[in-house]
């Protein structure tokens, strides 16, 4: 069994949309029964249809309740590259247990007979569409009216559910079109135009490592990148040091999703960074009063950053969608950060899925997303033990990606962190100390060049900088006319139980 058949396999949906009798208006919501069932029938008659009406319409769009099943087999099937035919439909049906629900073989197969001709289908399938979207909006509606009839009702809650659920019909059902060969043209001279007149040559989001930037111009929109490394390479400490450059230095939204580490131990490790103070003083707290007055006096910047935290464990890739959408609408962010690919779900598991799919439809939907929200993605992706058991210095290699296939297929880029210190290796064949020095490896570059990056990696600090940027001092001394500035504070985003994002933001004061 595929991973598409895993992944379908999970969705237990129940018809939940209007029935037959009259809404709470005296009127009959906005069908279309008879488009419904030419759609269908069309389908049942020629499977090349589904290909034309797959971005148009989803099993939700249809108003009956029988319609509702058969299209959820047709979508099965489609999935799991079955045929589609009325046999096969009505045998998914039956082994789902919808058969009647459906109305029964008798009536798919009436449907048939009611088509003339299938080249009307995706007209027929807008119509659907259109009709969806009404019943969507009068839902919408009858749920605020209701609502804001109560006398306690929190009108900030109640504007931010109407927010919600109108981002949630327009992001569902507003897909995007074909481009034709002149508008592409035209996207792409902009985009070069932009380029030549930028004299920094980065045509992305900035890293703020120049050898970096100059290889990929920046990490390019839309783009999936990986870096993974062997644990306590630095993985997590190289994509806060890239994170806080991005945010502090060039003021671009960041989003990182943490799985591994909590909120407040990113925080300290960006403190540690910026402050420039040992970080297991930090960890410990035993701090000096000159030192404290340091941290305070350092992490101004931080403060004002434009970087937002979800340290949510095990995040679903569904769970993770409606959040960047939701980062992305309301926060402008423009790099995504996942640490680590390996510890997201793909959602519930059954007895008939395995890993390997679940990491195939985790990294599927990152490139997804990365395209959808037009930012690049950065998922950090731990690597076998081969990378030791091999020899060769710990030299990683494509092939020691775990789970490997989906993910080098999915991404843009993948890189490496090494640090040949780690494996013994004190210098180089030229003679050059290694000690603090750490190397990117660009393994694969979908539009560019590859190449090793070389950097400092400063262990006490948690941080990576250019290979020949200044190293500052570890401390300074007393400052009595010092200011306090108040530190920074954390949150932590909750999903519901009904998978919609809710964004409690557990602070003291809104940053935002």
């Amino acid at each position: 069994m595929n991973h598409k058949q895993s992944f379908n396999r999970t969705k237990q949906v129940t018809y939940t949309k209007f029935p037959t009798e009259l809404s709470q208006t005296g009127k009959i919501p906005p069908q279309a029964i008879d488009f419904e069932q030419a759609v269908l029938g069309a389908i049942l008659l020629n499977k090349d249809v589904i290909d034309e009406l797959k971005n148009t319409l989803h099993r939700d769009c249809f108003y009956d309740k029988k319609h509702f099943y058969i299209y959820g087999a047709i979508e099965y099937l489609y999935e799991s590259s079955y045929p589609i035919d009325l046999l096969t439909v009505v045998n998914r049906l039956r082994e789902t247990s919808e058969l009647e629900l459906a109305g029964g073989a008798l009536y798919l197969s009436s449907l048939t007979s009611r088509v003339g001709s299938t080249a009307n289908a995706e007209f027929h399938a807008r119509i659907i569409s259109q009709k969806y979207v009404q019943r969507e909006i009068i839902r919408l509606s009858s749920e605020m009216l209701s609502d804001a009839f109560e006398e306690g009702a929190d009108i900030f809650e109640l504007l931010n559910k109407v927010d919600k659920g109108i981002f949630k019909i327009f992001s569902e059902n507003m897909k995007k079109g074909v481009d034709d060969m002149r508008t592409a043209i035209f996207s792409a001279i902009n985009e070069i135009e932009s380029a030549r007149k930028n004299d920094s040559g980065i045509s992305g989001v900035a890293t703020g490592f120049k050898d970096l930037d100059r290889i990929t111009a920046g990490w390019q929109r839309s783009d999936m990148i990986v870096i993974a490394a062997r644990p306590a390479m630095g993985k997590t400490a190289f994509t806060l040091s890239m994170a806080r450059n991005t945010a502090v230095d060039h003021k671009k939204g960041v989003a990182i999703f943490s799985l591994e580490m909590s909120s407040v131990q990113l925080v300290k490790r960006l403190m540690a960074t910026e402050s420039q103070i040992n970080a297991e003083k930090l960890r410990t707290g035993k701090l000096e009063d000159h030192e404290m007055q340091q941290l305070h006096t350092r992490i101004s910047k931080l403060i004002e950053a434009p970087i937002f935290i979800d340290d949510t464990p095990g995040i679903s890739v569904f769970d993770f969608r409606a959040k960047c959408r939701r980062l992305k609408k309301e926060k402008d962010i423009e790099l995504i950060i996942i640490d680590y690919l390996q510890l997201m779900s793909a959602g519930p598991k059954t007895g008939n899925s395995n890993r390997e799919q679940e990491i195939s439809i985790i990294s599927r939907t990152i490139k997804e997303i990365a395209k959808e929200l037009n930012v690049p993605i950065i998922a950090l992706s731990q690597l076998s033990r081969s990378v030791e058991t091999r020899g060769g210095g710990g030299v990683p290699m494509l092939s020691d990606l775990r789970e490997s296939g989906s993910i080098e297929q999915d991404a843009d880029i993948v890189s490496f962190i090494y640090r040949p210190e780690k494996y013994g290796i004190t210098t180089t064949e030229t003679g050059e100390s290694n000690l603090g020095v750490a190397e990117l490896i660009i393994a694969k570059h979908r539009n560019g060049d590859l190449g090793t990056v070389r950097m400092q990696f400063v262990g006490k600090y948690a941080q990576f900088k250019d290979f020949d940027s200044f190293t500052m001092s570890d401390s300074i001394g007393p400052n009595h006319d010092f200011n306090r500035i108040n530190p920074p504070q954390i949150f932590q985003s909750k999903v519901n139980q009904k998978d919609e994002v809710d964004f409690n933001f557990e602070m003291g004061e809104d940053l935002f």
